[in-house]
């Protein structure tokens, strides 16, 4: 099963791992995912409804909504920028600046999805703040704050060039937009979340520690 963080009233907390898929894909094989995995957890809820999920590649903490009530007060959350997000990541570059904002926006790319690109003339609003917790050997561990949800956002910002308005150091292990070979897997992972319980209107502030 996935580890299980905390339980509220109508809702669980997991600190999904990397290779996990939050919901199922389209595919014969490709069936388990936290969600399928929570309604086997609790057959009587409402289905394990995901309010929010995190890529294949990225591990951490993942809320889940056990009734379409608490899945409405939580995604209305989300909507309105309401949650409190951050992650950890390791990226390829020694970074010149101790801290930052990334605001590019961000769209399908088509002819090559899932992946995604920044545009100026389509895109949507992506917003990222960002700060260096510490470097070693041309390598930069670094806080995301992520203010709003797109697709790969953490991943694109990061490796879209300085000149381009990005970070230019891609988070190791992407396999999408870095060097897949450079590690195990891809050094992402949600480390803080914070939201309020819609039962009964109390915050709820969950952490995760990075397993890298």
């Amino acid at each position: 099963m996935v580890p299980l963080v905390a339980r509220g009233y109508g809702w669980a907390a997991i600190s999904k791992p990397a290779g996990l898929r939050s919901v199922p894909g389209r595919a014969a094989d490709a069936e388990d995912s936290v969600q399928t995995r929570i309604r086997r957890l609790y057959p009587w809820s409402d289905g394990g409804i995901t309010p929010h999920r995190l890529d294949i590649e990225t591990s951490g903490l993942m809320v889940v909504a056990m009734t379409k009530k608490v899945y409405r007060g939580i995604s209305r959350q989300f909507e309105r920028r309401k949650i409190g997000k951050a992650y950890e990541a390791v990226v390829d570059g020694d970074l010149a600046e101790a801290s930052g904002v990334v605001d590019l926006p961000l769209t399908v790319d088509w002819p090559r999805r899932p992946r995604q690109i920044v545009c100026h003339a389509e895109g949507r609003p992506a917003r990222t703040l960002w700060r260096a917790i510490s470097r070693s050997n041309g390598r930069t561990r670094v806080e995301f704050r992520p203010e709003t949800g797109r697709t790969h956002q953490l991943r694109v910002h990061a490796a879209t060039p300085v000149a381009d308005g990005g970070l230019g150091a891609p988070i190791l292990g992407d396999s999408l937009y870095g060097d897949p070979d450079a590690a195990d897997r891809m050094l992402l992972h949600a480390t803080r979340l914070a939201f309020f319980d819609p039962s009964i209107g109390r915050p709820i502030r969950l952490r995760s520690t990075p397993p890298f």
